[in-house]
């Protein structure tokens, strides 16, 4: 093997993507928010764009065919614009100069809105500022309120809001008090740090400050608070047999009979275990849909975009002519060049967005009308190659088309996504998609004795007989990931057995 340096020739094929292809699957991901954003963006990056300000109809059409034509298609006899690099583009240029001429009240520049509209838009403005959710008070600051009722000593306030500051959301303080404290800290700073959390720990609400879950549910249990021996009792000893519903042997243990454990746990249902959560008020932003479904006539399902509030962009008829003024400079015209380039490229982006994401929605709802015409129990197996195989695209494009995108059905609003699913087969070799299984598995547990629950062996055999054939692993799979606790934990002890102790677990 010779190694040497030189230069060669070599031909080789390379798929590389084009700028335009990047932005318009860019495009086609974003959801409807987002693309008004980039939109808005855009215009202020790019002078050459505008955008129509006439009221757009946005009532859903009785034709969905690939023959309706779009609002930013070319109307029939009109040529579409394109820039081509290597050309001055001056034919382009003159045609839209025509076109200027021809119906001039559409480019003309917009009236200048009155005094009363700008004041009435500004009184709008205020009234909507007036009307915005005022920040909630933070755990931090509702104790920090506290302190203000006590009279105590600097070093011990400051102390104080140094560890309410040092607080999680729950309400907890991790770590150790000497991890608040200087390398250098002496003995009495230790004991001031004490004092300061022991104050902390009366403040409201009750268990904050605590350091663990024994100590937080310790906290709460007052003198008056009914069964409070009992209480102590099993937060100090037996925190973990209650995790797992161990009752009877609490009862071996203590020596309390299963009805005093268990009103002793209506009593422990009523602490909290994260005081501090009650200040976190994070909301779930609202959805806006991308995509509507609406029954027709026929009883098909056809879907519509959200165009409502996606402005309709076209180019500026002030920089048309500004290109074509002699006393324009060569600089300036290849300036006006790329940006026009660049809004014909975010115009078509756009416009392809919305027929790909139409054909794709429309896709799916035709294979999931089962679901909206009977609920969730009825979706189908679905999977993405299938969609893009009747679309006529790659899946991946699929993908990014029902990325964060969500769907406003008769049967209520879902992410795009939630339509795709794998499946086993039925007794019947039908085709089950897993949500049905699920659905079903979650009736099963909630009509089985509670006494004596289904084991999920026990499970495994309902889901047969209802004609559901699935594995032991992944019953537990399922139950796991949904919240449904081990049939021991599941158990109601109200009436004890003989096999009390006998019952067999669910394998964890």
């Amino acid at each position: 093997m010779r190694l040497s340096f030189g230069q060669e020739l070599r031909l080789v094929q390379k798929q590389v993507l084009a700028p335009r292809m990047i932005q318009s699957m860019e495009i086609l991901q974003l959801p409807i928010l987002a693309l008004q954003e980039r939109i808005e963006q855009e215009m202020e990056e790019n002078p050459v764009l505008e955008v129509v300000e006439e009221e757009r109809d946005t009532a859903p059409d009785d034709s969905f065919g690939e023959n309706q034509q779009s609002p930013d298609a070319p109307a029939e006899g009109e040529r579409e614009l394109v820039i081509d690099e290597n050309r001055s583009n001056e034919d382009d240029f003159e045609r839209l100069m025509q076109m200027d001429e021809e119906w001039p009240d559409h480019f003309e520049e917009r009236p200048h809105a009155s005094r009363a509209e700008i004041e009435e838009a500004g009184e709008r403005k205020l009234d909507a500022m007036a009307n915005m959710v005022a920040r909630p008070q933070s755990l931090q600051d509702y104790l920090h309120d506290q302190l203000g009722w006590f009279e105590i000593d600097p070093a011990l306030r400051a102390m104080a809001d140094r560890i309410i500051y040092n607080l999680d959301a729950n309400g907890y303080l991790q770590g150790r008090l000497e991890d608040l404290l200087g390398p250098d800290a002496a003995s009495e700073d230790l004991e001031l740090a004490r004092q300061a959390l022991a104050l902390v720990q009366k403040l409201d609400p009750p268990g904050v400050g605590a350091r663990d879950l024994q100590e937080c549910l310790l906290l709460q249990v007052t003198p008056g608070t009914p069964y409070n021996e009992q209480l102590r009792t099993l937060i100090s000893n037996h925190l973990e047999d209650l995790e797992h519903n161990r009752l009877p042997a609490i009862e071996r243990r203590t020596g309390y009979s299963i009805e005093l454990i268990q009103e002793t746990l209506k009593e422990l249902r009523k602490l909290s275990p994260k005081p501090g959560t009650e200040f976190n008020n994070a909301t779930a932003p609202p959805v806006t849909p991308d995509v509507f479904v609406e029954p027709d006539d026929h009883g098909y399902y056809r879907v519509r975009l959200e165009d409502g509030q996606t402005p309709s962009l076209f180019i500026s008829p002030y920089y048309r002519k500004l290109f074509q003024d002699p006393a324009t400079s060569n600089e300036t015209r290849e300036y006006i060049k790329r940006k026009v380039n660049s809004a014909q490229w975010l115009i078509d982006s756009i416009q392809q967005r919305r027929t790909t994401l139409t054909k794709v929605a429309q896709a799916i709802v035709d294979h999931q009308k089962e679901f909206l015409d009977k609920g969730p129990e009825a979706i189908e197996p679905l999977k993405m190659q299938q969609i893009a195989d009747k679309v006529g695209v790659h899946v991946t494009t699929v993908s990014r088309a029902v990325d964060e995108k969500w769907i406003q059905t008769p049967r209520g609003i879902f992410p795009l996504k939630r339509f795709f699913c794998g499946g086993t087969t039925s007794a019947q070799g039908e085709e089950v998609a897993w949500d049905a299984v699920r659905l079903k598995l979650q009736e099963i547990v909630d009509n089985e004795d509670k006494e004596h629950p289904l084991s999920d062996d026990q499970l495994v055999q309902q889901l047969a007989a209802a004609g559901l054939t699935v594995a032991r692993r992944t019953v537990t799979k399922y139950r796991k990931a949904m919240g449904i606790l081990s049939s021991r934990q599941r158990r109601d002890w109200g009436k004890k057995g003989e096999e009390a102790d006998s019952t067999t677990d669910d394998q964890e």
